[in-house]
């Protein structure tokens, strides 16, 4: 995996781990949420103290952000669940 694609894995499995929103772990690291996102999407590049931040709001070292996952690690993390789709009425 390439470091952005690591990062972006290890952000949102461990985001996910401690039962953290997206809006919270941003908020307790000083970050705007949809910079996280993009982080989480791979489209951000951070800089070094945001790393920092995000490993300290996370409770983790900054270099368990590049972490290479087993096999069985990405298995665990299933994708985000769909919302239902309402459907409008014509007429």
């Amino acid at each position: 995996m390439k470091p952005r694609a690591l990062l972006a894995w290890n952000v949102r499995r461990i985001r996910i781990k401690r039962g953290m929103s997206q809006e919270r772990l941003a908020r307790t690291a000083g970050i705007d949420r949809s910079y996280l996102a993009g982080l989480e999407r791979q489209s951000k590049n951070p800089a070094i103290d945001v790393l920092d931040r995000i490993s300290e709001a996370l409770g983790v070292h900054p270099s368990d952000l590049f972490v290479e996952p087993s096999c069985a690690s990405i298995l665990k993390i299933s994708p985000r669940p769909k919302r239902p789709r309402l459907l409008r009425k014509n007429g």
